[in-house]
């Protein structure tokens, strides 16, 4: 599998703790290593956002992604629950 980061993620996660940012590269590592591992509670997002997935990175911290295809998927937003879900 192999993981993109879209510009607005990017924007996103330059603005986060740092403490967040280093736990979102631990879950990305889980992520790869198992995509649907319980701790990610890996689920879909459809209703507000189409094709997306969704991934916890802290209690309250979510990454969201996009499956472009079988290997390769786009992270495209992160934030908190609420941030992303106004």
């Amino acid at each position: 599998m192999e993981p993109f980061l879209h510009k607005s993620f990017r924007k996103q996660f330059d603005k986060l703790p740092p403490k967040v940012q280093q736990q979102f590269f631990k879950r990305l590592d889980l992520f790869l290593k198992d995509p649907f591992h319980p701790i990610l509670n890996n689920h879909s997002v459809d209703a507000v956002y189409p094709n997306w997935r969704s991934i916890n990175i802290t209690g309250d911290y979510r990454a969201l992604y996009e499956l472009k295809s079988e290997d390769i998927f786009v992270f495209m937003k992160i934030g908190t629950h609420s941030e992303l879900y106004e």
